[in-house]
C-alpha cells in the first residue's frame, strides 16, 4: 500500500468517529483531463459550484509571422478539485464533459495534503521559474543524460544525496558514484 493511500486513511480514521457534518471536510484531489480539456473542465466545475485549480504557465510561441504568450496547463491532462467526500459531490465533479475521473490507487481517490497545493500556488503567484522534472525515487532504475556520462544506467541509491549504483549481476558486486550535477531520466 502505498504512503499516500496509508496515511489518507489514517484521516479518514480520525474523522469517522466526528458527526457526519464534521466529517465531511472539502480536501484536494487530483483530477484527470482529456488531453486540451483542461481549461474546458475547470470552466466547467466553476460553474457547477465546484473549486478547481488548473496550475498554468506562460510560454512564448513562435510562428513564422509572430510570437504570442500563451498559458498551458503545467501538468497537461491534470487539474485539481477541492470536494467533501460526499459521493453526491464527487458525482457532480465526475459529471463533466472532458474529465476522464479522479486520480486514485487501488480503486480510491487519494486526498492530495492541502499544503502542497498551496505551495504550487504560491509558486505560481510568484512567478518562480520552474520547469517539468521527472519524478524519481530511490530504487528506482534510471539513466544519466548529457554530460561525460551520457547513457549510463543504474539503479538510483538516494536521491538527496546523488548517489547512483551501478550493478553487474553476473558477479553480483555493485559500485556507487556520485552524479550530482547530472540529469537523470527513468529507464
Amino acid at each position: 500500500m502505498s504512503e499516500a493511500l496509508r496515511q489518507a486513511r489514517l484521516e479518514d480514521r480520525g474523522t469517522r468517529s466526528k458527526p457526519k457534518e464534521a466529517a465531511e471536510v472539502a480536501r484536494w484531489f487530483a483530477i484527470q483531463i482529456r488531453y486540451r480539456f483542461e481549461k474546458k473542465v475547470v470552466e466547467q466545475l466553476g460553474k457547477k459550484g465546484v473549486e478547481a485549480f488548473l496550475p498554468l504557465r506562460e510560454e512564448t510561441h513562435r510562428w513564422s509571422d509572430r510570437q504570442q504568450a500563451v498559458r498551458i496547463p503545467l501538468f497537461p491532462g491534470y487539474a485539481f478539485v477541492r470536494v467533501d467526500g460526499l459521493a453526491e459531490s464527487r458525482r457532480r465533479v465526475l459529471q463533466t464533459l472532458g474529465l476522464m475521473g479522479f486520480v486514485n490507487i487501488q480503486g480510491e481517490a487519494v486526498p492530495i495534503p492541502a499544503k502542497q497545493i498551496e505551495d504550487l500556488q504560491l509558486l505560481l503567484k510568484e512567478k518562480v521559474p520552474c520547469s517539468l522534472y521527472p519524478f524519481l525515487r530511490a530504487g528506482q532504475r534510471v539513466r544519466v543524460r548529457g554530460g561525460c556520462l551520457e547513457g549510463l544506467e543504474g539503479v538510483l541509491a538516494q536521491h538527496d544525496k546523488g548517489k547512483l549504483v551501478i550493478s553487474i549481476a553476473s558477479i553480483q558486486r555493485s559500485l556507487a558514484i556520485e552524479i550530482d550535477g547530472y540529469e537523470l531520466e527513468m529507464i
